[in-house]
């Protein structure tokens, strides 16, 4: 394996990146030329939000090629053509072999929701504490239970277990890998409608719940969500959250809970705003500036 690396202004990483692809890069990747200098300039926005610019002013564009004669020919061909003018070759070279896939499990290891429920990778073993477990791989749909507004959700989850019983049907709008629908069928709840409008989203839930044994979890689009549900889970981004306000909230049945996530601390009072003509939303848990706000609706 051979990567190439490419110095380019900002206005000309796209369309370098772009052309690596047609060429058939087995992948392309973009870096800060000034990383680790006095010119480096860090490129983050809050989550959910657009980074204050799309790029660094240098950047190094690095693709890999299963040959140094694959890597050298395409540098020829990108440097060949009118707009590369501003690009250059930083390097040429191999890459070490490695075992992608143990570098990746490497990185995941089991995480605690309760001391008693966990989420256990599927190549590690569960911690003696854990009484329940949850089967989870990393797949291309969100939720690996890693994240804050997941953990939160889950926390609600396993913290009011009692009230399973009553939890004959569950909406979780948005359901990503499926984490929230499993943890909730986990607990006990009867039937979990785990809706969302990504593909992936609805086979990577497919699937878990298969590996997890929760036949109760069925995978759909958001026109199935129908009528009202003891519980609805919905840990998205507050934007979409609050356009959903009236859905959601027709959704929670007399004596619902409503449970949301993927909200910042400062815009809870957006949130409260967005919901107050149906439910009173407030904050329930807080955890690394994300919060988790909970709404019951009167019998």
């Amino acid at each position: 394996m051979f990567e190439l690396a490419l110095v380019c202004r900002e206005a000309d990483v796209e369309i370098v990146s772009d052309a690596l692809m047609e060429i058939e890069a087995l992948a392309v990747s973009v870096e800060d030329a000034d990383a680790d200098t006095e010119a480096e300039r860090a490129l983050f926005g809050e989550p959910g939000m657009p980074a204050p610019k799309p790029g660094w002013e240098r950047s190094v564009v690095k693709s890999l090629f299963s040959s140094e004669a694959e890597a050298t020919e395409a540098a020829t061909l990108l440097l060949a053509q009118d707009w590369a003018a501003e690009v250059h070759v930083q390097s040429v070279q191999a890459v070490p072999e490695q075992d992608w896939v143990r570098l990746t499990q490497s990185q995941f290891s089991p995480v605690e929701i309760t001391p008693s429920f966990w989420i256990v990778p599927s190549w590690h073993q569960a911690p003696p504490a854990a009484t329940r477990v949850m089967r989870l791989d990393p797949g291309l749909a969100f939720g690996t239970g890693t994240h804050p507004t997941t953990r939160m959700c889950l926390r609600w989850i396993a913290q009011h277990a009692e009230l399973a019983p009553g939890w004959d049907r569950v909406l979780d709008y948005g359901c990503g890998s499926g984490i929230l629908a499993i943890g909730a069928a986990l607990h006990g709840a009867q039937h979990i409608d785990a809706v969302d409008i990504d593909p992936a989203a609805l086979r990577a839930t497919a699937d878990n719940a298969a590996a997890n044994a929760t036949p109760q979890v069925h995978a759909a689009d958001p026109a199935a969500a129908a009528g009202t549900y003891p519980l609805v889970l919905a840990n998205i981004l507050a934007s979409p959250l609050k356009l959903l306000a009236p859905l959601l909230c027709a959704h929670v049945a007399p004596g619902g809970h409503l449970v949301l996530a993927g909200i910042l601390a400062h815009q809870a009072d957006d949130l409260k705003a967005a919901y107050a003509p149906w439910l009173a939303l407030e904050v329930s848990e807080q955890d690394e500036g994300w919060i988790r706000m909970t709404a019951q609706r009167k019998s």
